[in-house]
């Protein structure tokens, strides 16, 4: 890339999305990634402080309160992370003019509309890591500036606690797996929101008559608000899980018989929080404004389900490796 390098500043280390924008990001400019105790989301004082030091050309939140059950018994804990940090980083993109992008989510809505929520419909949450997650899209709108806040649903990847890792864990341990077959959303993988985030940064340095490292927030303009993000489709709990152990049995990924995956009701599981049973999200807007779509949630699933397989046979390679070195070394100390 000519010009000046892009300064893109992560906040978020360890989270499955912050570490796939890493990756992906990495080849537009110089990346940073900044968390505890650098830059500490419920000290909004070190929020501002570590923004201000590393003065980024493009800020992008992936830190969050991710925990749902857990908000409800939490609300200020989750609001701090997901409302009020948000509102501080907002706040410091635009004394920079820096872009400044974020992430929400589908719980925002109360899953009553029988079909995909837009941008524009009424948010209702079910749910106290819902009221944080709008409270944090309503506050980084009320700081304006050049900001992109990108609603996503159901996010899974390789790493962290999600629900691809659990049912995989959960489906060669255990005979049967019952799974919630009336809710329904698109499972995305992080790897592909990070992508599109790439994307999108993309189309607006390719817009500017100004170098790639200049200022992506005047290019924005006024396309600045919030976009919906997931995968293509949709499917029930239920059917997500039947897919990863059908494409775990494909991968021959156990040594033993795979769960079977019963379905049953929501009222079935409950749980603390309330889910919406309707979380599928329209990406028309994106794709009109940006011309990025993501791909389908199943192709998507194959894809992460592929590299998994691919690294568990890494693994198995470097320790049969390792136990043919220790052979080799036994048999020579033999004849020693």
């Amino acid at each position: 890339m000519s010009g000046p390098e892009l300064k893109i500043v992560i906040v978020g280390r360890n989270g499955q999305l912050a570490w796939e924008l890493r990756q992906v990001l990495a080849s537009l400019g110089s990346v940073r990634c900044v968390g505890r105790p650098e830059l500490d989301l419920t000290d909004l004082n070190s929020v501002r402080t570590g923004i201000g030091r590393l003065r980024p050309g493009v800020l992008v939140n992936a830190a969050a309160y991710t925990a749902v059950d857990q908000a409800e018994s939490e609300p200020e804990a989750a609001m701090k992370a997901n409302a009020e940090a948000p509102r501080v980083l907002a706040e410091e993109a635009k004394k920079l003019g820096a872009l400044f992008i974020t992430y929400s989510s589908d719980y925002v809505f109360d899953g009553g509309k029988a079909t995909p929520y837009l941008e524009s419909d009424a948010p209702n949450p079910l749910n106290e890591y819902g009221a944080s997650k709008l409270a944090g899209d309503h506050a980084v709108e009320a700081v304006g500036g050049a900001y992109l806040i990108f609603r996503t649903s159901w996010v899974y990847g390789l790493r962290g606690k999600n629900f691809l890792n659990t049912i995989l864990k959960l489906a060669s341990e255990r005979e049967e797996l019952r799974v919630v077959d009336d809710q329904f959303g698109a499972p995305t993988w992080s790897r592909e929101v990070a992508r599109a985030t790439r994307q999108i940064i993309e189309h607006l340095a390719a817009e500017t008559s100004l170098p790639v490292g200049g200022p992506l927030a005047e290019t924005l303009g006024a396309r600045c608000g919030i976009y919906n993000m997931t995968a293509g489709g949709s499917v029930s709990w239920h059917g997500f899980a039947t897919a990863i152990v059908e494409e775990a049995g494909k991968r021959r990924m156990s040594q033993g018989r795979l769960a079977r995956i019963v379905p049953i009701p929501a009222n079935q599981y409950p749980t603390p929080a309330r889910r919406p049973q309707n979380s599928r999200l329209s990406n028309e807007k994106l794709l009109r404004m940006f011309g990025v779509s993501l791909p389908s949630w199943r192709e998507s699933l194959a894809c992460v389900m592929r590299d998994i397989a691919e690294q568990r046979e890494a693994m198995c390679d470097g320790k049969r490796s390792e136990r043919n070195v220790e052979t080799a070394d036994a048999k020579e100390r033999e004849r020693a």
